[in-house]
């Protein structure tokens, strides 16, 4: 079965637009869903929550509603274990500071060299209260994380390690489950960054068995704004940042300072809303009955699609002898997401973006906040990389349209 790629792009009016957007690991274009939904919000229920009048009481079960919409999103067992904010590494930041309070001088967390910064500075900082932080590097051959070398780095006070699903630069897919079963045997937690991996591939945080899960939604269609999941048993025990009479049964309240932003909040349930319509649409009478169903239904139409426009441009980049990409040189739905960094031998990477803006394309080239990981591979003098990241609601011939941009630069 194939994605309907016409009628995906009326779910985005942007894209009606002139512009073809490959920037869309720095935000994607964001459905008329999700729009209609923060609007009917702001225009017939914006009041505070948990007065006795009925606005109030409509806007608190819209709410309500929305945290159950991203629990059924990533597969957690309770909206409880979904907290909302205002950005992924804000969202980490908070975490690292209330359970960075369970742990003592001595103890010890791993981290990437590949993560975004979001999920290496929020624990680094921990080093003032004498923690020890260790770094696990990719190997320099296949640029991806080995068990291996992980094995080597934990100890009895190893508490956390924390590490990307998908790195934003890469595009590389490291094997959460496998890993989570390792860190949990050794009696540690795992915090995992899931934002290059969520527009993708649908989240089940049950199978994966992480302790922490981010995301953030604006990079999956949605409004500026994050996720955060914890297991229910460590949000419990952690200590809040909210104010002291909030109780530390109260989650996910207690971490959520001055409350959700309601009306983005429930906006995000028009991606599950897009997510339905999508199964129904390729599916007909085989939909299936429930809302978890129906979202393993659309991804797993928008994987094979993001496989094919990867697998174009990829081969078109493989052939180019002045060209490297940064990370797997071939598409695999299963081991990378269709996020294609790649470097141009006698080329800094600025130049190229600015000769492709003039075709109305939008590429970007940097570090990513993946500072560490640009430093390690030696690609900081030449000013990163350059970065095609792109999603299901790309074409074929949107690639091809770049593919002839790039003919006239290398």
């Amino acid at each position: 079965m194939f994605l309907n790629i016409d009628k995906v792009r009326e779910y985005f009016p942007a894209l009606a637009g002139e512009w073809i957007f490959f920037d869309n690991a720095g935000g994607s274009q964001t459905l008329k869903k999700v729009v209609d939904r923060i609007s009917e919000y702001l225009l017939t229920s914006d009041v505070q929550l948990g007065a006795s009048y009925a606005v109030s009481q409509l806007a608190g079960e819209r709410v309500s509603l929305a945290a159950r919409g991203m629990a059924t999103l990533i597969n957690a067992s309770s909206p409880q274990e979904v907290v909302m904010g205002s950005s992924t590494t804000m969202m980490l930041k908070i975490l690292a500071l209330c359970l960075g309070q369970t742990f003592a001088p001595g103890d010890e967390i791993i981290v990437t060299n590949c993560d975004h910064e979001a999920n290496i500075g929020a624990w680094v900082a921990l080093a003032a209260q004498g923690i020890k932080v260790k770094f696990w590097q990719v190997r320099p051959d296949s640029l991806e994380l080995n068990l291996a070398d992980l094995e080597l780095l934990m100890s009895r006070r190893t508490r956390l390690v924390a590490l990307t699903h998908a790195s934003n630069v890469l595009g590389t897919i490291n094997p959460i489950k496998e890993i989570a079963a390792f860190v949990h045997q050794r009696k540690a937690m795992i915090c995992v960054d899931g934002v290059a991996y969520a527009p993708h591939r649908l989240i089940d945080v049950q199978d994966l068995d992480v302790d922490f899960y981010v995301l953030s939604l604006y990079k999956v269609y949605g409004p500026h704004y994050a996720l955060l999941y914890g297991k229910e048993e460590h949000l419990l025990t952690m200590p809040g940042l909210n104010h002291y009479f909030i109780e530390q049964k109260d989650i996910p309240y207690k971490f959520q300072l001055g409350n959700v932003n309601f009306e983005l909040s429930y906006g995000m349930l028009g991606l599950c809303d897009y997510l339905r319509e999508l199964a129904q649409l390729h599916y007909g009478d085989q939909t299936a009955s429930d809302l978890r169903s129906q979202m393993v239904q659309a991804f797993d139409l928008i994987n094979t699609h993001e496989e094919k426009i990867c697998d174009r441009l990829l081969n078109y980049l493989n052939n180019k002898p002045l060209v490297r990409v940064i990370g797997q040189s071939q598409a695999n739905h299963q081991s990378r997401v269709p996020t294609i960094s790649f470097v141009v031998d006698g080329l800094h990477s600025s130049i190229i973006p600015l000769k492709v803006d003039p075709h109305y394309i939008g590429i970007r080239y940097g570090d990513f906040y993946a500072k560490r990981l640009i430093e390690y591979l030696g690609l900081a003098s030449q000013g990163g990389v350059v970065r095609v990241s792109m999603v299901h609601y790309n074409t074929l011939f949107e690639v091809d349209q770049l593919i002839a941009a790039f003919e006239q630069i290398f």
